[in-house]
């Protein structure tokens, strides 16, 4: 092969390129079916792609099931469904938030694209506090959890499907507006509400409170978890401004990315 056909044939390769920054190269869609195929060829870059369309489609299934849940027992029960919301769907709330997990080593790995801390973030501030509600049956059954459930699955099920057409094929403008524009006033109001329900577990997580003998048990007597869970509110604000930051910094690259698509068709 001549230099000339070496170089033509690495600068169809680099035009082929997915539109989307989330997966690397083996997980990129393309135009062509033929690349497609030559994609699945090999075992080890198909079975990367596989797992990674498998944990986002169970990602989008399990926020799909409880978001149904809540709303249909919301619309059965009225008001009184918020009392149980999370005895009805906090097992699999629990399981969808602790495979998350997964998503710091898909980054780390090179699987998917994306900045590890602010993923870091989102994924540690939402087990932590799925872990005191769990811990503190007294808060369970407040609205604010209820709430803070919503949120969480409504900013997933804005996520996880635009991450499924990642891997599958270039998502639309509109998904793609969704996903870095309003998904960032849902990110802060559920932040906030994070905080809310921070704010309303201290009364139960007193040293002398009889209530708090299961969350003391696990933790030494001379730290006072209420001073942590204000410290933690700082660390939380903090920690959510960095995740805004970033979230407007990759909003204005994929859109200015977008724009120059357009421009150039």
């Amino acid at each position: 092969m001549s230099i000339f056909s070496y170089l033509q044939q690495k600068d169809q390769n680099k035009t082929s390129e997915a539109e989307c920054d989330q997966y690397p190269t083996w997980a990129t869609p393309v135009k062509k079916h033929s690349a497609v195929v030559k994609e699945f060829s090999n075992p080890m870059l198909s079975f990367r792609l596989a797992y990674i369309f498998s944990y986002n489609l169970f990602q989008f299934c399990g926020h799909t099931w409880i978001l149904a849940n809540t709303i249909a027992r919301f619309l059965t029960f009225g008001q009184d469904a918020l009392a149980d919301t999370f005895y009805s769907v906090g097992f699999v709330m629990s399981l969808c938030q602790l495979l998350s997990i997964l998503e710091l080593f898909h980054i780390a790995d090179g699987i998917e694209k994306a900045r590890l801390l602010p993923r870091f973030v989102q994924v540690m501030e939402k087990n932590l506090v799925l872990i005191m509600v769990i811990m503190l049956e007294e808060i369970q059954s407040k609205p604010v959890v209820c709430v803070q459930l919503f949120l969480w699955n409504i900013l997933d099920l804005i996520r996880y499907p635009h991450e499924l057409m990642c891997v599958i094929d270039t998502p639309s403008i509109a998904m793609l507006w969704t996903r870095y524009t309003l998904w960032i006033p849902l990110y802060i109001l559920s932040v906030a509400t994070e905080g809310v329900t921070i704010y309303q577990a201290l009364p139960y997580v007193e040293p002398t409170s009889p209530n708090s003998s299961l969350l003391n048990s696990t933790v030494s007597t001379h730290i006072h978890i209420p001073f942590l869970l204000m410290v933690y509110l700082s660390v939380l604000a903090l920690g959510a401004s960095v995740t805004v930051w970033q979230l407007l910094k990759e909003r204005q690259h994929h859109l200015e990315k977008w724009n120059k698509k357009m421009k150039r068709k």
